[in-house]
């Protein structure tokens, strides 16, 4: 089995391609070990040193590193064990995984756009850095539209620029009522 690996534009995060499908029920993301637990992988990735978080999109891994250690030291640890459990057949997830479309039946029409433009525009953008991006609040009332970032883009430098150049541009072009976007820690 090989590996590729990918910078992001976060320093901290690194990209991993095993060259097979990761989280065919929908990303995941994990920000403790008590977390982690949920999967097998992402508990041997805590168990390393240095790793602060780890993020399934649909064919890859992201890897937080925690900033005092440097990749040279927690890069080849990482590879190791995504191809040991890959090489395993162990699942990915312990039990069912949740849904993560985030669509409900009753969202608004504005809300429907919105989530719509999200999956087929931002998000698989945002998946060649090694993150995702999803839906948290669109209040009617002030036209403002808040997003969470995940994986490679919560934290990272150039989100704010992403979410003000790139995804309010584009909201507020294809849906009048976003008038602006803000992240959500």
């Amino acid at each position: 089995m090989f590996i590729q690996t990918e910078t992001t534009p976060n320093p901290n995060v690194l990209k991993f391609l095993p060259g097979r499908d990761v989280a065919t029920a929908g990303v995941q993301e994990f920000l403790s070990m008590g977390a982690a637990t949920a999967s097998p992988l992402a508990e041997a990735l805590f168990r390393l040193e240095g790793v602060r978080g780890v993020f399934f999109g649909a064919d890859y891994v992201s890897v937080t590193r925690h900033p005092d250690f440097d990749w040279s030291g927690i890069k080849a640890p990482v590879l190791a064990a995504i191809m040991d459990h890959f090489v395993s057949g162990a699942p990915l997830m312990r039990g069912e995984a949740p849904a993560a479309d985030g669509h409900a039946e009753d969202d608004s029409e504005v809300v429907a756009e919105i989530k719509a433009l999200l999956d087929s525009r931002v998000r698989p953008a945002v998946a060649q850095d090694g993150g995702d991006i999803l839906f948290d609040a669109f209040d009617p009332e002030t036209g403002v539209l808040t997003l969470r970032m995940r994986g490679a883009c919560a934290g990272c430098p150039s989100s704010s620029a992403t979410l003000k150049a790139g995804v309010e541009q584009m909201m507020k072009h294809y849906v009048p009522e976003v008038m602006r976007v803000e992240q959500v820690l």
